[in-house]
């Protein structure tokens, strides 16, 4: 049986061709309210755009003003008034405008054509302005938000790396568990390839892989074992997964997502893991510090297998985010609603998440080495966060996993009382310094802003983004067996 996919209703040119049918036959608001049973306010919604109308009510409106569903469908605007009435209500309802600060223009018959034509041609200059100021990381940034849709799209599960984890656990006959790193050397010899440790790897690199003599050869093991069988892992993941030299810094990022996510399918099991999280699941009890302590794993990597299996398994939709002290976003995943801060490409890395979360809050807190739970309203929605601080030699982190109000109470913590209200992308929500401060300070200080280049930069020269080839070849030659 075909399926007919749904129609996908625009609100704003329905309204506006709604009022243009409505004004052109001569009839008021309440005549034609009344006549399919509903109130002048609630139609005056629908014609604003502000109120998706069902197809049962656009059916009886256009049945009372004498034309058909399809006529209000039609995607082309009534007029070139209404047609730049929808533009600029489309450009004041963005982040992007609300983030200003600035009233938005109220769109009725009173604005003239000539302050119509203008405004949206502001906004028009306005959008290609924030664009070419973004050209520069534009490859960078574009490819990190397509392929964040691709993962939210997949529910961040994919299968076939999940099935081939699961092959090569069969093939050296992991008895469950943690994944010890004896384990890691004899995959890695089942791939033909042997793992060494080295002090002289090159600055510039996590591992280094020589094809010819089959050997990974990786840093020494100070940072703890389960970093040293991550790092093994992921350059098997090149192998395994038939990785090809990228193309472009799209295929680069898409190609380090897959091997993160082939090594810990490996630390962490899909069935074993599954089964844990099923069994806190019907104890209400779920916590990502028992997932990082059964399978002996960073608190990062258990929080990124949750997102892996939550959704696919248990139906629990949730984000991710890894974020500096300063607020800055590092990583970040979602399928569960939550609207991240984002710049005109869409991009998210980069941008600075509200105070009021709870990835932000945690760092707030006396104790450091606790997780942190907390409710926050938002625009999109209340979500549950739990969120940990983790020090590097960079500074401090911390690794934040919420979900929807919905669903917290599969979740342990969640009777916390810690709650507070994000009205970001509001101005004075935390942007905009409070007026007493703002009437102390305000041009008698002058920052020198650090900059996150890695961040913002597209990609560097060369075939593997900040790797220098003559550094690579120089230790592999060092280190080479004699053939």
């Amino acid at each position: 049986m075909t399926s007919v996919a749904p129609v996908e209703l625009d609100p704003l040119l329905i309204g506006r061709r709604l009022r243009h049918v409505r004004s052109e036959s001569g009839r008021t608001l309440g005549d034609v309210a009344g006549e399919v049973g509903m109130s002048a306010s609630a139609l005056s919604l629908i014609e604003n755009g502000k109120r998706e109308p069902k197809l049962s009510v656009l059916s009886a409106l256009a049945s009372a003003l004498g034309t058909s569903v399809q006529d209000l469908l039609t995607s082309t605007p009534p007029t070139r008034r209404a047609a730049l009435e929808i533009k600029l209500e489309r450009a004041q309802r963005r982040d992007s405008y609300q983030a200003l600060g600035i009233p938005a223009v109220k769109i009725g018959p009173r604005l003239p054509m000539e302050a119509l034509e203008a405004l949206v041609g502001m906004h028009e200059a306005m959008a290609a302005a924030q664009a070419e100021r973004a050209a520069t990381p534009e490859q960078a940034r574009r490819a990190n938000a397509e392929l964040r849709l691709k993962m939210r799209a997949a529910d961040n599960y994919f299968g076939e790396i999940e099935a081939e984890a699961g092959r090569l656990l069969g093939a050296i006959n992991h008895p469950g568990g943690p994944i010890s790193r004896a384990a890691v050397d004899r995959l890695a010899g089942h791939l033909g390839f042997r793992l060494v440790h080295t002090s002289d790897l090159p600055a510039s690199t996590r591992t280094v892989t020589d094809l010819h003599h089959k050997r990974i050869y990786l840093p020494q093991p100070e940072a703890g074992q389960h970093d040293s069988r991550s790092l093994a892992l992921q350059a098997l993941g090149h192998l395994v997964l038939d990785h090809q030299v990228p193309a472009d810094y799209a295929e680069f990022l898409s190609q380090r997502v897959e091997i993160n996510y082939f090594a810990a399918a490996l630390l962490m099991p899909e069935s074993e893991t599954v089964a844990a999280l099923r069994t806190a699941m019907k104890d209400k009890d779920i916590a990502i510090e028992d997932l990082r302590d059964a399978w002996a794993v960073s608190y990062e990597t258990a929080a990124h297998r949750f997102t892996n299996l939550a959704t696919k398994h248990l139906g629990i939709h949730v984000h991710f985010m890894r974020i500096a002290q300063s607020g800055v976003i590092y990583k970040a995943y979602e399928n569960d609603g939550v609207i991240f801060p984002s710049d005109a490409t869409g991009a998210i890395e980069g941008q600075r998440v509200c105070r009021a979360w709870t990835a932000r809050r945690v760092f707030e807190q006396p104790d450091l080495s606790q997780a942190f739970q907390a409710y926050t309203d938002t625009r999109s929605g209340t979500y549950w966060c739990t969120a940990v601080v983790d020090r590097t030699p960079d500074g401090l982190f911390s690794v934040n996993v919420g979900v929807p109000y919905q669903q917290v109470k599969w979740m342990r913590g969640r009777e916390t009382t810690h709650r507070a209200v994000s009205r970001c992308p509001d101005p004075s929500c935390c942007t905009q310094p409070p007026p007493d401060l703002a009437g102390r300070w305000q041009g008698q200080s002058w920052p020198s802003a650090r900059v996150h280049s890695h961040l913002l930069a597209a990609m560097p020269p060369g075939v593997f983004p900040g790797v220098d080839d003559t550094e690579i070849y120089q230790f592999l030659d060092r280190h080479a067996p004699t053939d």
